[in-house]
């Protein structure tokens, strides 16, 4: 099978942050030329969450963006998203492979060198780890891992697809990937003015 390829942005939405829905989100993360966007709610009851995934993944299909569901393993089978990505106490990652078949992207968060070894013998297509900078969307964070862990997590997976997350913005994006992301998740610094949303997106895509 060959191995997922990861845009170097991978854009998430905050619906509380952005005060923007989902799908609009996505709108516009697309049109900055984001080709991976995962949604990520954490407080939406779960009707209006399906609901407003349904509407991201009509929006993801029309701009060929790929669309991962954040933690909800239900609502990616039930609304035919790409794929989902599980934290560390979420569904196994293999009753999500079982769930949504071999060709759907299951990704998988991670927070230290010995996570991210074990994580690469999981069904998995990616990891995340992360925090490699502080970060204020995320209230129960891991201690951070500075560009030294990242350096070090990529020592110890080899060339498996790494995404580093947490604190990221259009000034350090490129520091990540050079110390060994293969993609940057990126929140605050794309959402954090709905009116600029595009223009953010653009800029950090064309940046690294």
């Amino acid at each position: 099978m060959d191995r997922f390829r990861l845009p170097r942005v991978y854009a998430l939405t905050d619906v509380q942050l952005s005060g923007l829905s989902h799908a609009e989100q996505l709108r516009l993360f697309a049109l900055g030329g984001a080709s991976l966007v995962q949604l990520r709610e954490k407080q939406m009851p779960a009707l209006e969450f399906y609901e407003q995934a349904k509407a991201a993944v009509a929006i993801a299909q029309s701009h060929e963006v790929q669309l991962i569901i954040n933690d909800r393993l239900d609502v990616a089978l039930s609304v035919g998203a790409t794929g989902v990505h599980l934290g560390q106490d979420d569904l196994p990652p293999e009753a999500a492979r079982r769930l949504l078949g071999a060709g759907a992207v299951v990704g998988f968060s991670t927070h230290s060198v010995d996570q991210a070894i074990a994580a690469i013998r999981l069904p998995i297509d990616y990891l995340a780890i992360g925090p490699i900078f502080q970060t204020t969307t995320k209230s129960d964070t891991s201690p951070v891992l500075g560009l030294e862990g990242l350096q070090a997590v990529r020592r110890a997976i080899g060339d498996f697809p790494l995404v580093a997350i947490g604190g990221i913005t259009h000034e350090n994006a490129r520091a990540a990937i050079e110390a060994g992301a293969d993609s940057v998740a990126v929140i605050s610094a794309l959402v954090s003015d709905p009116n600029r949303i595009t223009e953010m997106t653009q800029s950090l895509i064309q940046t690294l």
